[in-house]
């Protein structure tokens, strides 16, 4: 049996090869997580696909679980391809990510195009692009990286920078309208200010300028206004696809219908993206969906873990808010599906249907194997 051990470039410890070096250094549960989270995603997709192709009138039942088939190789590609390339180029695609994508958000006025009163995609032929997907974890990056030249040289004014352009991305998203990529990316930074150990005014003075904006956006911005107002007092307005995810979640029970077997996604227009997990639920019950939502924190508290764990501040800060945006994107996603939290466009992670979403989550998983490989120094003793 040793031949095949010497062999074996995963296995072997005297055949060194790039590829048996990266194995040994990345998170192998970590990775193993984020497999089967997008495997799982496929498997909802093919459920909850042929009822959304039969609302649009696509002659192909499998269109959407085909092209989220597409994201999840190329995104899985990219993951592992970012972890490759070790943190500190993964730093420098993040800060050029974030380069990228604040010129595309800045263009997104004359190039892109409306889909329900919002300018957020740019189109590429048969798909669509949407940047401020990106620009929530390159944003992350760079402000980890701010903070981190911020305490090996204090006279860099890298806390002034990192707001400018926190503001000018805050800004961008506004325009389109989209305030909920606004509150992921502001929850993320926060994470980020609270880990370096930054003042407690300068956190404060963000959650302030949070709840003005959300309350700027209330009163200007009738869509905003209308959700809210749907979410406390349901009778006096529209509240269709809350109530549907609802009645899908309250059909599905224990144990579920069985696979295909849901009713109500045929009835629900976001059944395979924002309310996807209303459609888990409904066929394959509350058990199995509890083992989902356990997988998505176990990859997100797993992140924390390590984080807590790293020498490397950049690394540290990095990883805890990326950890961040997967983490309240996720309990956003629940909320809104459970009528805990008002209506919003905001995708479970890794499951849900949506190209430039899936493809932003594994650009992030990418970013996290990376800044979490292990390597010399990286971890504390005992480690």
């Amino acid at each position: 049996m040793t031949f095949l051990g010497a062999s074996n470039p995963f296995v072997s410890r005297t055949h060194r090869t790039p590829l048996g070096e990266w194995w040994r250094s990345v998170d192998q549960i970590q990775l193993g997580i984020l497999i089967v989270l997008i495997g799982v995603g496929l498997i909802l997709s093919m459920a909850a696909s042929p009822a959304a192709t039969a609302r649009l009138d696509y002659a192909n039942p499998f269109f959407f679980l085909y092209r989220h088939a597409f994201f999840a190789i190329v995104g899985l590609s990219g993951a592992v391809f970012i972890s490759f390339i070790g943190p500190n180029w993964a730093r420098r695609l993040g800060v050029v990510t974030l380069l990228g994508s604040m010129v595309l958000l800045a263009a997104l006025p004359y190039i892109g195009f409306e889909v329900k009163g919002a300018v957020r995609w740019i189109s590429l032929g048969a798909f669509s692009l949407q940047p401020s997907e990106f620009a929530k974890p390159a944003f992350i990056v760079f402000a980890a990286w701010m903070f981190s030249v911020r305490k090996r040289d204090p006279n860099v004014p890298s806390v002034i920078i990192v707001f400018a352009i926190y503001f000018i991305l805050i800004a961008m998203l506004i325009t389109q309208p989209d305030f909920g990529q606004s509150f992921l990316i502001t929850l993320g930074f926060a994470a980020v200010f609270f880990f370096a150990g930054l003042s407690l005014g300068w956190l404060l003075a963000l959650m302030g300028l949070s709840l003005l904006g959300a309350a700027a956006a209330y009163m200007a911005l009738p869509h905003v206004r209308d959700r809210v107002t749907a979410f406390m007092s349901p009778d006096s307005a529209d509240s269709y696809q809350t109530d549907k995810a609802l009645e899908a979640i309250a059909n599905g029970g224990l144990l579920g219908r069985g696979p295909g077997e849901g009713a109500i996604k045929y009835s629900l227009p976001d059944g395979h993206t924002d309310f996807i997990f209303a459609v888990t639920v409904e066929e394959f019950g509350f058990l199995i969906s509890v083992v989902l939502i356990v997988l998505l924190a176990t990859f997100v508290i797993r992140a924390y873990r390590s984080a807590l764990r790293l020498n490397d501040y950049f690394s540290q800060l990095a990883v805890a808010g990326l950890a961040t945006l997967v983490g309240m994107q996720m309990v956003i996603n629940l909320f809104v599906n459970l009528n805990m939290a008002p209506s919003k466009g905001m995708t479970l992670p890794f499951i849900s249907y949506g190209g430039s979403s899936l493809l932003s989550l594994c650009f992030t998983a990418g970013l996290i194997l990376a800044f979490t490989a292990k390597r010399p120094g990286a971890y504390g003793y005992g480690s």
